[in-house]
């Protein structure tokens, strides 16, 4: 029977989070942040599934959900300090952004000091996410 010592080695935040990276395990690209909590990095682990704390709907978020594209754990780490957790996947459907692209980090601070664009949009989300 496992224990459950491995979470009690990641130093929480003060509503019992910690913030996750999604790494593309083929590519190194980072994907996406997002926060986790307890039951979230457990549910990662047992179902092989990244499931993460959503702080805006006060829930567990199970990546893919609502689009599909779900993330397939290859490997979890942590930094030296275990307070990050980074999750090495495989990302289903080549989107991990709501905004309908590969990555969340889209944009790129330009020699003018303005952001820009440098990813483009795979899928336009209003036909990833259904409207109800």
């Amino acid at each position: 029977m496992m224990t459950d010592a491995w979470l009690d080695a990641i130093k929480w935040d003060k509503d019992g989070l910690v913030p996750a990276i999604a790494q593309e395990s083929e590519t190194g690209i980072i994907l996406m942040m997002a926060w986790m909590n307890r039951e979230s990095l457990r549910l990662t682990r047992d179902t092989g599934h990244a499931v993460y704390w959503s702080r805006s709907r006060g829930r567990l978020w199970h990546k893919g959900e609502e689009s599909g594209h779900q993330q397939i754990v290859h490997a979890m780490r942590i930094d030296c300090d275990a307070d990050v957790v980074l999750i090495e996947v495989e990302q289903q459907g080549g989107i991990a952004c709501h905004t309908g692209r590969h990555t969340c980090f889209f944009r790129e601070l330009d020699g003018d000091g303005r952001w820009a664009d440098i990813v483009p949009v795979l899928k336009n989300p209003d036909a990833i996410y259904q409207k109800s």
